[in-house]
């Protein structure tokens, strides 16, 4: 009885949320285009939007909650965040620590270089490095691969990634198809292409786990807004073309 009533007094992060009027989203801004600040220094981005989006349906206030790849888990883990909206796949070691919504878009993961480099599958790319960003999935794809022997150079996230390849420090990066076409954009003499795909991955919405309401409630949200079009209308401004055919309903 003890036990219950502890299980029972626990604080639901749904009713803590919405009592406080506000949601604190963990999302990495430094991922163009799911997450940058513009010109004016404010935060813009596919997954930026879609948290606005979500704070507004809502009528909560929107706190951003700074992030990197490695960061995103433990902040929602040790209660810096209720909620990780930042190009997060669904893959089954982090279900193991953390629960997800259903998907709300999706990436595609792929090892790209620079175009005039002659890769067409794994096997080219034995003896160059790739760059990664640490914690992510191309990170633990990439590091799982032993028999390929592929030579990895982890930085601490996808700025510092990306500087790298337009430095010359890296030819070929592994991370979603949509931030390998944007290298090139500041430097077309150091132009990327995806060349391998690694795998797609969904894109959910992550929680710590034990919150079932928040996640149902999450979950209408996102069903809601794949049908009336708004989160395929935010995917398709950023990234130039639409969610798969199956996920807009």
């Amino acid at each position: 009885m003890a036990a219950l009533g502890s299980v029972a007094a626990r604080a639901d992060l749904l009713d803590d949320v919405m009592k406080a009027r506000k949601v604190r989203i963990a999302t990495d801004l430094a991922i163009p285009p799911s997450g940058m600040v513009d010109g004016n220094m404010k935060p813009t981005g596919s997954d930026v939007e879609t948290a606005q989006l979500l704070a507004k349906d809502w009528g909560l206030e929107l706190e951003f909650v700074q992030t990197t790849g490695a960061t995103r888990i433990p902040n929602v883990q040790t209660n810096k965040a209720d909620i990780i909206i930042s190009t997060l796949s669904v893959t089954p070691e982090r279900a193991k620590v953390i629960d997800f919504t259903k998907a709300y878009a999706a990436l595609q993961s792929v090892v790209g270089c620079l175009k005039s480099l002659e890769v067409k599958n794994w096997e080219d790319l034995k003896g160059k490095t790739i760059a990664v960003s640490r914690g992510t999935t191309q990170d633990t794809e990439l590091t799982n691969m032993k028999d390929r022997n592929l030579t990895l150079a982890r930085f601490d996230d996808d700025a510092t990634m990306v500087t790298a390849a337009l430095s010359g420090q890296a030819d070929c990066v592994a991370t979603s198809a949509t931030i390998v076409n944007q290298i090139g954009v500041k430097n077309a003499a150091r132009a990327f292409e995806p060349k391998v795909v690694i795998r797609n991955f969904d894109l959910a919405i992550g929680l710590r786990k034990g919150e079932p309401r928040l996640t149902e409630k999450l979950n209408e949200w996102i069903t809601t807004n794949l049908k009336n079009g708004k989160l395929n209308e935010i995917y398709k401004k950023f990234h130039g073309s639409e969610l798969p055919a199956d996920m807009r309903g």
